[in-house]
């Protein structure tokens, strides 16, 4: 080292809380470009709307979708849009807002994008620097948006049922070769007598009182907690929420709330051994 650092710039840091717990951070790891509505989509006057299950912290986002004839195939949008419409009924996630004119076929015209809250490990905070300013903010939630295509399950369901199929998922393999002669069939199975029938008596005894869904039987315990993580998502009710871009008034006016108001100096009751001892791995 040829010299001592130096001193180059004091920052002064503010925090506020003043929007605590609403901060989150949301990621988009295969969005690659600005979430925003396609030209198509606006030229219609379609917007993108949001919806929120607030006990379970999933959030969805409905990004309207791009329409042009070179990208977009119409027919194909109508198969999806009723798959969508079914499986939406199945998992009670239907849209009671949508309307649809009398006699008009259900279409895909949105892409859901549904989150995966993301744990935290320490304290994450937005940063600002304004003004050589730096204004922090405690972030409360992550989540993680990716498209969800669960209407595909119940299309391909749709699909095997129209041509005669059952709806599992076993592949039954090639087609047979003509060239080769058919396989002999299978030899049927005989019966098997059934035995004399006996009386069975069965005894059914409370271990305790709980609520939700019961599941029982040969069940891991952590699949009957999935399941009943399952169950009562399915059970709560969106609730719809406003979606404002970057740009709007709204957003603008949550973007100031971020910045403190107060010059209140903080006093800090954290040591520099205290410090070191919380940084992992030192």
């Amino acid at each position: 080292m040829e010299g001592e650092d130096r001193l180059v710039s004091v920052i002064p840091v503010h925090f506020t809380n003043a929007l605590l717990p609403n901060v989150h951070l949301h990621q988009y790891p295969l969005l690659t470009r600005p979430l925003e509505v396609p030209p198509s989509a606006t030229a219609s006057g379609k917007r993108i709307s949001a919806r929120v299950k607030s006990k379970v912290k999933r959030l969805e986002i409905h990004v309207p979708v791009d329409t042009r004839g070179e990208v977009w195939n119409p027919e194909r949008s109508k198969d999806l849009g009723a798959a969508r419409v079914e499986d939406d009924k199945e998992k009670n996630q239907e849209l009671p807002k949508v309307k649809q004119r009398e006699g008009e076929d259900a279409r895909l015209s949105e892409v859901r994008m549904r989150s995966e809250q993301v744990p935290h490990s320490g304290t994450y905070v937005l940063g600002v620097l304004r003004e050589g300013h730096l204004h922090l903010h405690p972030i409360s939630e992550t989540h993680q948006f990716r498209p969800t295509m669960t209407y595909m399950d119940m299309h391909t369901r749709k699909t095997r049922r129209g041509r005669g199929g059952d709806d599992s998922d076993e592949d039954d393999g090639p087609p047979p070769d003509p060239d080769e002669p058919a396989p002999a069939p299978a030899p049927k199975k005989e019966k098997k007598p059934t035995g004399e029938a006996r009386e069975v008596q069965v005894a059914v005894r409370k271990t305790g009182e709980s609520s939700g869904p019961q599941f029982q039987g040969g069940m891991s315990q952590v699949r009957r907690e999935m399941l009943t993580l399952i169950h009562a998502e399915e059970d709560e009710r969106w609730e719809d929420y406003d979606y404002c871009g970057g740009e709007t008034a709204e957003a603008n006016e949550a973007f100031e709330s971020v910045f403190s108001t107060s010059y209140q100096e903080l006093e800090c009751k954290t040591g520099i051994t205290s410090l070191l001892k919380d940084v992992p791995g030192l």
